[in-house]
């Protein structure tokens, strides 16, 4: 009998729109001979499954949508939620609690990773290399020109806890500085500024299961704007990705290393991307996505491809690994 994946797109953060692009892509990529696939979005307190041209509401009791007085119970969540209740660890309580397996790390690695500063406090303390950087709190005060003397210009202004480039900017003038820390502050309670470091962009992704570890090759970045922001990660026009990296082959086996060192320290689960910025040969860490895009343009895809296997077997294998 066929397993009843459910595919979960949707979530309460700006990033609702990719959401519901990489489950699109997760659905028609899932081996169908294997899986009955039903995707949902979840939106608040609103959980709905779409099936034969219906909506149906979830029955938050047991996970479970009711079908022409049938019963359907879900075997396994498929997580494309980026932004919160996933990608912060919320949802897979929730999951947790109903005995329902899913694609992504559990909740301590989730809510870590999704906090920029305390995943980087965390893993500088185990001797990982971070740009500098500093943490504000919406309602606190802040001293621009302490901010300028602590990390220079340029930088990079971010919402501590999100993810696409939402609210991010990268700061190359003064006097634009307290703009960029209220515009982020639209997305979220914190903000990070972090120092700019000029160097390559790289971005490696991976997955590890019981059957097998995969280190995926290595994405270079080119973004046509500033930096990589959202319109260049979802926009094919707008920056030049290169897989494999044109590094060196040391330099390469040292970002997988690094990579594979992370997942472990995070404790991850499922498909994770890591990304660096590389300068004199040196690769700093910038952050771990644990529901990485998975839409047609996204890196993992891609590098997947770039390996010679097939996504609907990486995400196979996911899934069974679990049971």
């Amino acid at each position: 009998m066929k397993r009843n994946i459910l595919i979960i797109a949707g979530g309460d953060s700006a990033e609702i729109v990719i959401s519901m692009q990489t489950a699109d892509h997760i659905f028609n990529t899932l081996d169908k001979d294997l899986y009955k696939v039903y995707l949902a979005t979840f939106k608040g307190q609103e959980w709905k499954v779409s099936f034969d041209s219906n909506e149906f509401d979830i029955d938050k009791n047991d996970f479970s949508i009711t079908v022409n007085s049938n019963k359907v119970k879900f075997d396994f969540a498929y997580l494309a939620i980026h932004g919160t209740p996933a990608e912060n660890g919320i949802l897979q309580g929730y999951l947790n609690l109903v005995n329902i397996p899913h694609s992504t790390c559990d909740v301590l690695s989730s809510s870590l990773s999704f906090n920029k500063h305390a995943c980087n406090t965390y893993l500088k303390s185990l001797g990982y290399t971070f740009a500098k950087s500093v943490l504000l709190k919406k309602g606190g005060s802040f001293d621009c020109k302490q901010i300028e003397q602590e990390l220079g210009i340029p930088c990079f202004v971010k919402p501590n806890a999100d993810g696409s480039s939402f609210g991010i900017s990268k700061v190359t003038k003064f006097s634009d500085l307290k703009d960029a820390i209220l515009k982020a502050f639209n997305e979220g309670k914190e903000v990070i500024i972090e120092e700019f470091i000029d160097g390559l962009e790289v971005t490696c992704g991976l997955v590890k299961t019981s059957k097998e570890e995969l280190i995926f090759p290595i994405t270079e970045v080119l973004p046509k704007n500033e930096f990589f922001d959202f319109e260049a990660k979802y926009d094919p026009s707008m920056s030049e990705e290169i897989t494999p990296a044109r590094i060196s082959s040391e330099l390469t086996l040292e970002i997988q290393k690094l990579s594979s060192q992370i997942y472990d320290d995070l404790k991850c689960k499922g498909i994770v991307r890591v990304d660096y910025i590389i300068k004199n040969n040196k690769p700093y860490m910038l952050e771990a996505n644990t529901i990485p895009g998975m839409t047609a343009n996204s890196f993992i895809p891609k590098q997947v491809k770039a390996m010679g296997r097939d996504l609907s077997d990486i995400l196979t294998l996911v899934i069974e690994d679990q049971f």
